[in-house]
């Protein structure tokens, strides 16, 4: 079964220097038909002003990836790691027992857009941790690449969540596919662009949840960007 989740039907919060769309409940947006799918929680799409961003603040027990469109995020945290994340790479950061960090945008005149994702653990209270990896764009072109996974195997971050994120660029007659477990979750979110998910139309910020589903089919892409997960029911 496929539900298409359009991209106005997000939550939208403006704060002035922060602009954020939430597919799933988050802060003051609070959906009960929304709060996550499988074991992903959060997809929060955010454009944080030149200059600004969100201070030092605590996580616990959960896998955050950070995915940067355009602009960059400058993250610092409790651990010890400084780091300036930019378009291509894939920031992940295992909250464990407790971590503090902070993410701002220093560039004087560019908007820092990215998408911060939360993915619930399978195991918790474990030491906190920090990856970074930069993915080449000619990887992802016309293919799904496994951009975070248990095994952090073929380049990609390691997460502690029974999940795999693959990231892919479409455009024409470019297509992928991939085999889905009918007993597990899939969520496919289109980052930029049109694509055709299973037949299924997606613009920029659409996405589809799948259950009961044994294959995901990408075609007929227009500029398109599209984050896919294989998530535990």
């Amino acid at each position: 079964m496929l539900t298409l989740r359009k991209s106005q039907e997000r939550g939208y919060a403006d704060h002035g220097w922060l602009k954020s769309f939430h597919s799933f409940s988050f802060a003051d947006y609070h959906d009960p038909a929304h709060m996550g799918w499988g074991n992903l929680r959060v997809i929060n799409e955010d454009r944080i002003a030149p200059g600004t961003g969100f201070g030092a603040h605590g996580h616990r027990d959960m896998e955050i990836i950070s995915y940067v469109l355009s602009g960059e995020l400058a993250h610092k945290d409790s651990m010890g790691n400084v780091k300036g994340i930019p378009p291509g790479d894939v920031q992940r950061m295992s909250a464990g027992r407790g971590v503090m960090h902070s993410e701002f945008n220093h560039a004087p005149g560019e908007t820092t857009h990215f998408l911060q994702i939360w993915i619930e653990p399978s195991v918790r209270g474990i030491e906190p941790g920090y990856e970074q990896k930069t993915v080449p764009q000619a990887d992802k072109r016309g293919a799904l690449r496994l951009v975070a996974s248990p095994e952090g195997a073929s380049g990609a971050v390691k997460i502690h969540a029974d999940a795999r994120l693959y990231a892919g660029l479409f455009d024409g007659a470019e297509a992928a596919a991939l085999t889905l477990d009918p007993a597990r979750k899939a969520y496919v979110h289109l980052v930029r662009g049109a694509l055709e998910v299973n037949g299924q139309r997606l613009g920029a910020g659409d996405a589809v949840l799948l259950q009961d589903e044994s294959r995901i089919a990408l075609s007929n892409g227009n500029d398109a960007e599209v984050l896919v997960f294989d998530l535990a029911a």
